[in-house]
């Protein structure tokens, strides 16, 4: 393919994949009422029930518009991966070709099994983030912060989710032996508690533990994935 044929090429698949995030983003608009529910679950549970507040007239249409979009990309991420497989496949060889679909459904399984951790410690950790304030404070969270809080942290425990595909990776293209995994366990540990503590967004020693064991456990799973690939 000439350089222009890849544009073209290029151009289609992210018209293609814009779409499917429209059509997503769609869908989530239309079913905002119970995403929302489902979202706030968190704060009911520390709440006992209570709502979220707005307290600007603008914020509560800006609330679901945020929620569209990130639903909406959500929704079709599988099309959005099948597009990059798509473009990249031509210049792929069989053996890459192989692990491909592989490599792009274990990353959506990942991201998925990622998320719903994130969603299972978000109740511990804001019970741990309302208990540092103190009990003369009364807890109202506004719907922006709030939900911002926890598209980030659905992200960050969703990409950290994917450090054994990197390694995988890395072990497959020669780059990383898994016998050099080995001999790195112990600064590993380090390594990882440190990073899970930088891109933890709430900061709280639940969320950092909930994302940093799964790491470590990702970590000596990649070394054996990579040695049973590599035969």
């Amino acid at each position: 393919m000439t350089l222009v044929q890849h544009l073209t090429e290029l151009r289609r698949r992210l018209v293609i994949s814009a779409i499917a995030i429209a059509l997503g983003a769609v869908i989530a608009f239309i079913f905002y009422s119970p995403i929302l529910g489902f979202l706030s679950g968190p704060y009911h549970g520390i709440t006992r029930g209570q709502k979220l507040i707005v307290t600007d007239p603008l914020e509560a249409f800006a609330t679901r518009l945020k929620i569209a979009a990130w639903a909406g990309l959500f929704i079709s991420s599988p099309v959005v991966l099948w597009q990059l497989w798509r473009f990249i496949t031509p210049g792929l060889n069989p053996k890459e070709k192989k692990y491909a679909i592989p490599f792009i459904a274990a990353s959506i399984i990942l991201f998925l099994m990622g998320a719903a951790v994130a969603l299972l410690t978000l109740k511990p950790a804001l019970q741990f983030l309302q208990s540092v304030g103190g009990h003369n404070l009364e807890t109202y969270y506004r719907a922006g912060p709030y939900l911002s809080l926890v598209m980030l942290m659905i992200v960050a425990f969703g990409v950290a989710f994917e450090f054994p595909i990197l390694l995988v990776f890395l072990e497959l293209a020669g780059v990383l032996p898994s016998a050099r995994l080995r001999k790195w366990r112990r600064p590993a540990i380090v390594i990882i508690v440190a990073v899970a503590a930088i891109i933890t967004p709430s900061q709280d020693p639940y969320s950092l533990f909930a994302m940093a064991v799964p790491m470590y456990i990702f970590y000596e799973g990649a070394i054996l994935v990579g040695r049973l690939l590599k035969k």
